[in-house]
């Protein structure tokens, strides 16, 4: 695509000016529009994209097994904002992992955004930035069609500005996990790796349960410790249904997401200025 001798050429002195920074930003924020552009002319495909498989979930989980008796009537309480959280971690991971996959080794659409006077890293960033919009998007819109499927849920009002800062960092940290694969994976092997990884992110996500409640399954506890998104479903939790369930405190469900985003965005970011120079 580019040359190692293009990426790595130093600016040279006095050229960061506020100008040229005002232009970068400027490009940045055009590319990015770009892509939302280009997303709302296929609006059908991915709305049944982040629908589909959360509202199966809630309706399966939250009204099937309700109505016939294997689960506790507040079961839905504890399920909803897993399921929210799932869909905006999974929803970013895939649309910055799948993309990129296709652009970096099939199709090379990529080349446009490179040729286009932004440096190498804020063009992955904003792969990351576009893909953590579609997670945002996707728990926004999954949060009215949960409350229709089960009526009797109710959040805490005061908490929902926590959950929209706890639904901003982990769709953030979905996408630097998906610019990690989107980068490291080849076309013949990303059916593998999905299939390989989201079932365990899924089932170790403290998705269907509450971390706390894991206490007789020690070694399962500290396995769903070691995924990103167990962080976002229990500060959810926290903030939405405080009343209801003991969470993993709010200051370290931050701070995992935090650390999240900068570990995978920065090895992600290396492994797509590694991928352009190719």
């Amino acid at each position: 695509m580019i040359s190692n001798a293009t990426l790595m050429t130093p600016r040279r002195p006095g050229t960061a000016t506020p100008e040229t920074r005002s232009g970068t930003t400027g490009m940045f924020f055009a590319v990015l529009w770009r892509d939302v552009f280009v997303t709302a002319r296929e609006l059908p495909p991915y709305i049944a994209q982040i629908v589909l498989q959360p509202l199966f979930m809630l309706f399966v989980f939250g009204t099937v097994l309700g109505a016939l008796g294997y689960t506790d009537p507040s079961y839905a309480q504890i399920l909803f904002p897993g399921v929210i959280g799932l869909n905006a971690f999974i929803t970013a991971l895939q649309n910055t992992g799948l993309p990129l996959v296709v652009d970096l080794s099939a199709t090379r659409e990529l080349e446009d955004r490179l040729l286009a006077p932004l440096p190498v890293w804020l063009v992955a960033v904003e792969k990351m930035t576009f893909g953590a919009l579609k997670g945002v998007v996707a728990a926004l819109v999954m949060t009215p069609i949960g409350f229709l499927l089960l009526p009797a849920v109710s959040w805490s009002l005061s908490g929902v500005p926590g959950a929209i800062v706890l639904v901003l960092l982990g769709a953030s940290a979905g996408s630097a996990v998906g610019l990690v694969i989107g980068t490291a994976v080849r076309p013949k092997q990303i059916n593998i790796v999905f299939t390989v990884l989201l079932t365990p992110l899924l089932f170790t996500g403290s998705v269907q349960f509450t971390w706390m409640a894991l206490d007789a399954l020690r070694w399962y506890q500290m396995l769903c410790a070691l995924n990103p998104l167990t962080y976002v479903t229990e500060g959810l939790r926290s903030q939405l249904i405080p009343h209801m369930s003991q969470s993993i405190p709010l200051w370290i469900d931050i701070t995992v997401l935090i650390f999240a985003c900068f570990a995978f965005g920065s090895i992600g970011v290396r492994g797509f200025i590694r991928r352009a120079s190719d």
